[in-house]
Formats: structure tokens, sequence, C-alpha cells
């Protein structure tokens, strides 16, 4: 940029510079070519004839006055060295100082830029005498204009004492002194604090999001007898607003234990408090200990109530030591991954259902093994959805990762995360759960026991039973205290079943390194419930004297139709 020619540019600077020079005595306008300094008529040039004063004189006071004024001689522009360049530039709000040099000595300072930092020695280094070039790191940027040519900005930039400035730097001819910077500063610090304000406001929400949701999930894992859990959550980074990832670990009793996993979608405060109202019905829910599609049909149910608009997806599944598998029902969730000692990896098949809150749908259970020695994960679509990638290629790259992660269940939460390039820079939630069902051998496996009888009725039936399961505790080597009250109790739970359920009828002991469990099955739906029995009655007392014995008891319909009772003893530690 020519400095001189620019500014002369500027509307109105012909008029104003005019108007100096007639106030110093020097005429503005350019002496007319018809007339000679002596007042004589000065030769025309060829061809021209001079009109007659008189005629000039009536055909001026003829027009009208706009017309006159149109065709005045406009004043000539001065020359560019007598514009006052640094009059305007005095009166700009924004601050301005012009550099030149390969040293950047300043030129110019305006009145803007002397309040805001004091008055610059003309001639100075800005190196030595601006401190405040270099706070806002302009010295690289003014020998990139001063080389370069082109103008370069830097935007909302503090300085020490305080302020925040936007920056732009243009390259300007000087004359007499060459090439030049000229740095057109804007004071932004009153948008630079609102901007800082509206960050520190969005902060405090997300930690608030971040406490809430952490708050909600499980503070401590429940650690079934026969499986190894561990769980990992990390919210997404702090340009992210905090989602409604979740999971949680139900032990239901008589060994079994629930695990959960879902994603609300949304984000902030409201997807965490929704996530949290369905975790809290998802362990009432489990505490019915029902089928994993009950469970979803009902929680479908309270979302749609909860938030017709909040939509969530979930997986509930069960796993059952005796059964050797997971029995799960899906709304909308990625598939379950389960991992066998091989390191072969299989994805848990239909049956998915849409997610919940959508209404309308039927949702059924199924199946997948997880023997000992394998590995299940349950996690959300953090983990592996990513921009302009299929989620499937995400699916297919976790269980990639997961074939070879071996370890405890923590090192493979850990070795999942870091596989899939997931970072506290990640553009979204991530839940991960990983549950190991462990192969036991030697002392280990000693802890660990099954057995079972198959109950024919009849009056043989209980005396049988009775004695199955003394032998079995004899071996056990358990007290004779626990001995005796584990006999009483598959006495009573025995009797239950042969008096109020049909065939087939089964009893199973189940010892594990925490717990007895006793278990009686049959072929009617009816549940037991608890009640007092009055003192006249002859009936009634056998569930309240099973709770009254034992650790814990419960009752759940079978899958294949027909009813389960149990109860729990603690064992010594």
């Amino acid at each position: 940029m020519n400095f001189t020619r620019w500014s002369a540019r500027l509307p109105g600077t012909q008029r104003r510079a005019a108007a100096r020079r007639t106030d110093r005595g020097i005429s503005t306008a350019p002496p007319r070519p018809d007339r000679r300094e002596d007042g004589g008529r000065a030769e025309g040039r060829e061809g021209s004839v001079p009109a007659a004063r008189g005629d000039t004189a009536e055909a001026d006071s003829a027009r009208r006055p706009e017309e006159r004024a149109a065709l005045d001689p406009l004043p000539s522009a001065p020359p560019v060295e007598d514009f006052p360049i640094a009059e305007i530039l005095g009166r700009l709000p924004a601050l301005v100082a012009v550099a030149y040099g390969a040293e950047h000595r300043i030129a110019y300072v305006n009145d803007a830029y002397t309040t805001a930092f004091g008055p610059r020695p003309i001639g100075t280094r800005a190196a030595d005498t601006c401190p405040e070039l270099a706070e806002l790191g302009l010295s690289p940027l003014m020998d990139q204009v001063l080389s370069g040519g082109t103008s370069r900005t830097v935007k909302s930039r503090k300085v020490a004492a305080g302020g925040s400035y936007t920056v732009t730097c243009l390259p300007v001819e000087i004359p007499g002194a060459g090439s030049g910077v000229l740095v057109f500063a804007a004071d932004v610090t009153g948008h630079a604090e609102s901007a800082d304000r509206l960050r520190a406001s969005e902060r405090r929400q997300r930690e608030m999001a971040v406490t809430l949701q952490r708050s909600l999930l499980p503070q401590e894992l429940e650690q079934p007898d026969d499986l190894r859990i561990a769980a990992t959550y990390q919210p997404g980074s702090e340009d992210a607003a905090v989602g409604g990832d979740w999971y949680d670990v139900i032990t239901l009793g008589a060994g079994r234990t629930a695990l959960v996993i879902g994603d609300v979608m949304g984000r902030g405060v409201r997807a965490a408090a929704v996530m949290g109202q369905l975790r809290t019905a998802v362990r009432a829910y489990a505490r019915l200990d029902l089928p994993p599609h009950e469970v979803l049909q009902l929680l479908d149910g309270l979302a749609a109530e909860i938030d017709a608009s909040q939509i969530a997806t979930c997986v509930y599944a069960v796993h059952d030591p005796n059964e050797g598998q997971l029995v799960y029902a899906s709304a909308g969730h990625l598939p379950i991954l389960v991992r066998d000692e091989d390191g072969a990896v299989r994805r848990a098949a239909d049956p998915t259902g849409p997610p919940l809150g959508t209404g309308g749908w039927l949702h059924s259970s199924g199946s997948i093994a997880l023997p000992p020695g394998s590995s299940a994960v349950l996690y959300t679509d953090g983990l592996v959805e990513r921009r302009g990638e299929d989620i499937d290629e995400g699916v297919a790259g976790l269980e990639r990762a997961l074939s070879g992660a071996t370890g405890t269940p923590q090192v493979v939460c850990d070795r999942l995360i870091r596989s899939q390039g997931v970072t506290a820079d990640h553009d979204d939630d991530v839940a991960v759960l990983v549950v190991q069902h462990p192969a036991r051998s030697g002392p280990s496996a000693e802890l660990f026991h099954n057995a079972a009888l198959e109950l024919l009725g009849g009056t043989e039936a209980a005396p049988r039973a009775r004695a199955f399961a003394s032998g079995v505790m004899a071996s056990w080597r358990f007290s004779p205290e626990l001995h005796d009250l584990g006999v009483l109790a598959t006495s009573e739970l025995v009797a239950n079943s042969l008096q109020h359920g049909t065939p087939p009828m089964r009893l199973r002991l189940r010892r594990t390194d925490r717990r007895l469990i006793i278990e009686v099955t049959d072929g009617d739906d009816h549940l037991p419930r608890r009640r007092r029995a009055e003192t006249e009655d002859e009936a009634g007392r056998g569930i309240s004297i099973v709770a009254t014995i034992a650790s814990s008891w419960g009752s759940r319909r079978t899958p294949g139709g027909g009813k389960a009772v149990w109860c729990e003893f603690a064992l010594p530690a």
C-alpha cells in the first residue's frame, strides 16, 4: 500500500486540505488560463472564440443556482506531501502505530495508542520501546508483512496490562523511509471478557453435568461370585456436552447377575437426568427377576413417560452360571461381543428391537453362550462410531481389538479404549463394560461345586431330598450349624414345591467361594409369597422359615414355564 496515495483518496480530504491552504494565505484555485497576471487578455488557443462578457454574465444570471454550482471549477488536489494523514489517524478510536525498516523503527503512534500504552519515541526500535507488540505476538507477524507485502491479522490477543486487542498489520510505503508496517489494533476487551464469562459458564455447566453423570453411575461395581467385571466411563472433550451413557451390574440372587448398558440420546444435564431415572427403573425391574425382554418392555413405556422426545438405547442381559450363557434383549443397541478362550470373537445376533421410548414394539429375548474362559463386552456407540465411517466397520475393528485383548477386565477395558483411538479430545461419551467368566482349576475350582437331584414326587421325595442335601453338604465340609440350616431350608422348599407345584421338579445345590445356594424348580408358574401364619394354622410357615434362617431368598418364573424358588446362605470368610 502506498501510504500517501491511500490517504489522499479518503473522502473529504481534498476539501479539508484546500481550506487549510486558504487559511495559510495560499489560494487553492488554479490560475485562469484566459487571464494574464497584469489583467490583460491572453491569447486564446487556436480556433477558440472568447465569449462576450455581457453574454456570459447574462447567461450566468439566467442559470439556476445548482447549475452554476455544477459548472464552477473544482479546486485542485493538494500535493500529497501536504496531506495531514497524522490528523486523520490521530482521530481514530483504534490504536495505530507505523513502523519502518527491517528493525521496525517507530515512525508514528496516534493518540489512542499513546493513551493505551504511553508515548513511544519516534525513531526507536519497536523491540526496545514497544513491549506491547511482543506481548501481542506481533514481531514475527510484522516481519512477514514487511517481507511478503501481505496483510495479516491476529484476533483477541491479551497484553500484560489486561486489555485484549484484535490487530491487523498492513504493508505501507512511507515517503522518505521506504517500506513499513501499519499496526491497526481494535480494543476488544469487552468482547473478550464476555467470551471468557461465557466459556466459564459453559465449563461450570459441563462440570455439573459430568458430576451428575458420574454420581448416577455405580460408584462401585457389584462383583458376582462367578464373574469378574470392570467398567469404564469417559466423557467427551470439553467442546462436546456430556451425554447419557450408563452401565450397571445387578446381582439377582441364586448366582444370577444382570448386566446393563445404555445410551440416552442428547447432551447435557437433561440427558444425564433421564439416564439416572432409567438406571433406577432398571434396578427396580430387575428385582422382580423378570426375563430381559419383559424388563425392556416396562422400560420402553417408562422412557416415553419421562420424555417422549428423549430416545435411548439399552441392552439388558442376565448371566446364569448353571446355564453357562447370557440371555439378553436389546432396544436399538449395538451387539454384545463375546471372546472365547481361544481368541475367537462372536457377535450376539438378533433379536434387537427399536430404541426405548418409541413404543408399539414387542421385545423378545435371545441368548449367547458364555462358557468358562470367555469374556463379554458391552459398549456404547461412542467407542466405535466415527464420522464418515460405517458403524459396522467400527464394530469390526473392535472385534479385532478384542481378539487380542487379554488380562484382567480393567486391562481389557483400557486396551479397547486405546485401540479405538479414544482420548480426552474424543467428541462423544464412551462407556465399556467387560465381563469375564474365568476358567477355574486347582484349589480355586474346589470352591465351586454343583449338585442336582430330580424329584419324582410321592411320599419318598421329601426324605430323599433331605438325604441328598445332607450328603452333599457333608462332602463340602460345611460346619454342623450351616449343614443343619441347609438341610432344613431344603426340606421346606421341597415340601412347598410338592404341595403347590407340578412336575417336573428338581433340587439344585450350588456352592461358590462365598455362599451356598439352594434352588427348587417345578412346572407351576404361581410364585409363592411370604405371609403371616396364625397360631392355629397348620400350613403357610415354610417360606417364613426359609426367609428367617437364610441370608436371602426369592422366586422367579423360568423361561420354559414354571418357577424357581431359591435361598442363599453366606459362607464364613
